[in-house]
């Protein structure tokens, strides 16, 4: 029968989610209601030089600093800390004296192995426990995979891992590398598994791990509420009862959850992680979850589009997160398509002075209905609507830049559609090149309002009214006339959002008059 561990990870791997920002009393109560819960192993966080030490913030400098939230009373659990290879210089370690951490994790990718090993070697010297992360270990060959192995047997680690960075592990994956490690690995050293969740399989491959007929000692690692990156990782409550009804164990529950109810619950409100589509894709293509992210985040994508994107990319570019790469896939994604000018001159005398009133899918375009209808009638004005059809009056134009809303939308008013060249629909009014609308604003480099007021600029039009430009809200529900419009996603990305608008339209006031209809609440001009 194996001996079975709990490593929690909360405050180190949690802290993908809320930029470790937990709380100096928040991560003490963490971790003492993880000692109360039984827990084994305690991972307090990250260790790093290469950030300046917030004792607010789940990352530390020193040693020292991460004694201040371990408890007097140990009750015979490890601490421990996680360093990425590179972040910390092995010379600058105290020697391990049992009043702050007992262990420290080492990750690495398979390209620094040699150099990594030699860092767990240093701090092994130091007298800590070493944990051996092997980052992606899918990533290795059968032949890569045992000359580590044997590397890690040199130099006598106290656990070795089995690392499931992207979520893709399949049971007869774990099942192949776990005896791999059971056969070829020292036998006082442990076997531990760090799992993600982005295909669900987190808890069935730890239960696999438990089933497997063994002597040897396992580590698991989990997280409370399953905080994590992306998909999160495996329940530390749910996993514990299972033991407990299953292997005999006395974790005792409650204390987890009273950490999720006291704590993390709110910062899952504020950014939520879990099971996804785009999560799910990363995981299939693999490849690095925060790709994933990026591509969500942009809220321009269908999941077809996610998936055409991913299995665009070099497979050597997808382990480790490379932001100006999947930049240039998915501009090169959108850039697609050919334009249809043949109205352009048409519509660019119709436009000649006259006012255009660019009506955005806000609340207020319901809220201020009246005002908008009222100024749509006028005589020298133009109205379009952006990325979905006005209900309270019919609009002249329909500007649409987004798949999903075009799809929404339908075909029965394409006489009447302006459309980018990433959708691959011709049989329209007018379409436009795609890129030539783009700001230097990441937030809102192809924000789709932002990309009508510049197609209109362009167009020579000086004065151009704005409705239902609202900006963004952090309660989704108020965004939106439409409910299934939502736009739901992390609170930082919608701040970047409001700010990104407030400048481009600032920009854009320099080339003509600017005005808001409806007023803004989280957008200005400056």
């Amino acid at each position: 029968m194996n001996s079975v561990h709990i490593l929690d990870c909360t405050l180190r791997d949690g802290g993908y989610c809320n930029q470790w920002k937990f709380g100096w009393d928040n991560a003490k109560k963490i971790v003492k209601e993880l000692v109360k819960a039984d827990i084994d192993i305690i991972e307090c966080g990250f260790l790093s030089e290469k950030i300046s030490y917030d004792k607010d913030v789940t990352k530390f400098t020193t040693v020292e600093e991460l004694r201040s939230i371990i408890p007097e009373n140990r009750s015979n659990k490890l601490f421990v800390a996680m360093i990425n290879y590179g972040d910390y210089d092995a010379e600058n370690l105290p020697q391990c004296d049992g009043t702050s951490i007992d262990g420290i994790r080492v990750a690495f990718h398979k390209k620094d192995m040699d150099e990594a090993l030699k860092l767990c070697s240093a701090i092994k010297n130091k007298g800590y426990k070493v944990f051996i992360q092997a980052m992606v270990t899918l990533s290795y060959t059968d032949n890569e995979f045992l000359t580590l192995i044997k590397e890690v047997n040199l130099m006598e680690p106290y656990a070795f891992y089995i690392v499931d960075s992207f979520g893709m592990m399949k049971n007869r994956d774990l099942i192949r590398l776990f005896y791999m490690v059971e056969h070829n690995l020292s036998e006082q050293i442990w076997i531990g598994f760090h799992s993600h969740n982005n295909m669900q399989l987190a808890y069935s491959n730890a239960q696999t791990l438990t089933e497997l007929q063994t002597s040897r000692s396992l580590i698991i690692d989990s997280s409370v509420y399953g905080m994590g990156r992306g998909a999160g990782n495996l329940n530390t409550e749910l996993f514990v009862e299972y033991l407990n009804e299953n292997y005999g164990s006395a974790y005792v529950l409650k204390p987890l959850l009273n950490i999720i109810d006291e704590i993390l619950n709110g910062f899952y409100q504020r950014n939520y992680w879990g099971y996804s589509l785009p999560n799910y894709l990363s995981a299939k293509h693999n490849a690095h979850p925060n790709y994933a992210s990026y591509l969500d985040d942009k809220k321009t994508l269908t999941v077809e589009d996610m998936n055409e994107i991913f299995e665009s990319m070099d497979s050597d570019k997808r382990v480790e997160f490379d932001k100006n790469y999947i930049e240039t896939l998915y501009l090169k994604y959108m850039e697609r398509g050919q334009v249809q000018e043949l109205h352009r001159s048409e519509l660019a005398e119709r436009l000649k002075g006259k006012r255009v009133l660019v009506i955005a899918p806000g609340r207020s375009s319901v809220d201020e209905s009246e005002k908008i209808i009222e100024t749509a009638e006028l005589n020298d004005v133009i109205s379009v609507s952006v990325n979905f059809k006005y209900s309270e009056t019919e609009t002249d134009f329909i500007f649409l830049s987004n798949l999903r809303r075009f799809r929404e939308i339908g075909g029965s008013l394409k006489d009447k559609y302006i459309i980018t060249s990433n959708l691959s629909e011709d049989d329209v009014y007018l379409k436009t090149e795609y890129s030539a609308l783009l700001n230097d604003t990441e937030a809102v480099r192809d924000n789709a309002g932002l990309m009508c007021i510049k197609f209109f600029i362009d167009l020579g039009v000086k004065n151009i009214i704005l409705a239902g430009f609202d900006g963004y809200s952090h309660d989704t529900s108020e965004n939106y006339a439409r409910q299934k419009m939502e736009l739901i996603t992390k609170k930082s990305v919608l701040d970047a959002m409001n700010t990104g608008m407030s400048h481009v339209l600032s920009m854009y006031s320099s080339k003509a008059e600017i005005e808001f209809l409806t007023a803004p609440k989280y957008l200005k001009l400056s």
